[in-house]
């Protein structure tokens, strides 16, 4: 006898995964504009121009929604007063001694699994601090650190922002930012205290 499942099961687990998508998708316009209406402004921008259909392929629909997210935050961030996605000017940022020999997470004193508890955590800890980057080094740490994209990607998708100074982007440019970044960010946590890290995830020394 073949088991019974419940249409109503199948509906409440392709609800559930809609949800889960669309909450993604604002997290990630979120932490790349640092404005939540913003955010929201660019979710009903893409979700208006996608094309695929989310009933036919799930999956195929929320992966080309959120490269279109990313791109779409990317081309607002292009006209950030601030500098933009200029390669040149966060060059210009980049002090001549790094603290940070190499362009990983972990360079930090972070594992992701820290990494996703200081977004998650009380007072979004993590968003105030990307509050204080500049667009380039925001976008930049976004991309490489949450996104989990390679310096070839990020390169790549911060040219094609439009922003002037762009195409000046490299893969070995934005490794050197996203160094930069996640030096501010281990000087950060040194300054919150070990306390400010999630529970239970203390990095290896």
């Amino acid at each position: 006898m073949k088991n019974y499942r419940d249409p109503g099961d199948a509906g409440q687990a392709a609800a559930s995964t809609v949800q889960d998508s669309a909450m993604e998708l604002f997290q990630t316009a979120a932490m790349l504009l640092g404005q939540e209406q913003e955010a929201v402004s660019v979710i009903e921008e893409v979700v208006a121009a996608v094309e695929s259909d989310p009933c036919t392929d799930p999956f195929a629909a929320h992966r080309e929604t959120r490269e279109q997210v990313i791109a779409a935050s990317l081309r607002r961030l292009a006209h950030d007063s601030r500098g933009g996605l200029d390669a040149g000017a966060a060059a210009g940022e980049i002090s001549p001694s790094s603290c940070i020999e190499s362009d990983d997470l972990s360079a930090a004193g972070l594992t992701p699994k820290q990494l996703e508890g200081l977004i998650k955590g009380p007072g979004s800890r993590l968003r105030g601090w990307l509050d204080q980057l500049s667009p380039a080094l925001r976008a930049v740490f976004v991309l490489r650190a949450v996104l989990g994209q390679g310096n070839l990607a990020a390169a790549d998708a911060l040219r094609e922002s439009g922003s002037t100074g762009a195409e000046g982007w490299t893969a070995a440019k934005v490794s050197l930012v996203f160094r930069q970044a996640l030096c501010s960010l281990a000087n950060s946590l040194v300054h919150a205290g070990a306390a400010e890290l999630p529970a239970g995830n203390a990095a290896q020394s």
